[in-house]
């Protein structure tokens, strides 16, 4: 059996996963579950989504909607309690050189840094938020993941970046170095579905949400603020549907 936590699983909270991950674990043992003892970690993302042997895993909203929905069981999505946003939902902040005077709109045009053009935060989002502005998005600097991206735009590799709205959390209270070198410029909008919890086709994704949903009651204080964790919540596939996929010419 497969289970990855693998979107948040930042070192300066890998305890704090690894015991939310426990408290998952012996919720499912007591359901009948063959919960394994460890998140794996080494492990291909794509191989591990796809993969028959998945008990738990996370995902982000563009590939579930693209390639997994129907490969997949959606679980649940976990409640980040981000400001301005449904629970369940988030968004991308928009950043910038702290010393950068430029307005969004025009810096969309410039380069932007994208993690993945996989990316419901880091590439999708940002191209739908330009196109309801009336503006293209540029030159993209593919950099392969949201803290790569904050980086090439603080060393002047690209003008702005979309860091999804929980790793932003992250790094500013983990990297505020870095947070200090940037400037937020606005939201993308709308609030999209968050990255959903998944497992393989054929399983009982209700009896795993029960379980996801106890753990995170059960999480210490500490723990549930270094997650940010709140609660999950039942968005259903057609929350996820209904975000379009954007059209790049």
């Amino acid at each position: 059996m497969i289970a990855m936590l693998p979107m948040y699983d930042w070192n300066e909270v890998r305890g704090a996963t690894d015991r939310y991950w426990m408290l998952i674990r012996d919720g499912l043992r007591t359901r009948g579950i063959d919960a394994p003892e460890a998140l794996t970690r080494d492990m291909d993302l794509w191989e591990a989504w796809e993969s028959p042997d998945l008990l738990l895993g996370q995902t982000c909203g563009f590939p579930y909607r693209t390639r997994l929905h129907d490969r997949v069981v959606l679980v649940a999505t976990p409640d980040y309690a981000l400001p301005d946003a449904p629970a369940g939902y988030y968004y991308s902040q928009m950043v910038a050189r702290a010393e950068e005077t430029g307005a969004l709109s025009d810096l969309l045009t410039r380069r932007l840094a994208i993690n993945g053009t996989d990316s419901q935060s880091g590439w999708a989002a940002p191209l739908n938020f330009a196109a309801s502005l009336g503006v293209e998005v540029g030159e993209t600097v593919t950099t392969g993941a949201h803290l790569e991206s904050a980086r090439v735009v603080i060393e002047g590799r690209a003008d702005i970046a979309a860091i999804d709205a929980v790793t932003w959390r992250l790094l500013s209270a983990h990297r505020p170095e870095m947070a200090s070198a940037l400037r937020v410029l606005g939201r993308t909008a709308p609030p999209t579905p968050g990255l959903p919890y998944i497992t393989a086709s054929g399983r009982d994704g209700a009896v795993i949400a029960r379980a996801i949903a106890e753990a995170i009651e059960a999480l210490s204080p500490a723990d549930r603020a270094a997650l940010g964790l709140t609660g999950l919540v039942a968005l259903g596939k057609d929350a996820y549907m209904s975000v379009p996929v954007p059209q790049r010419k």
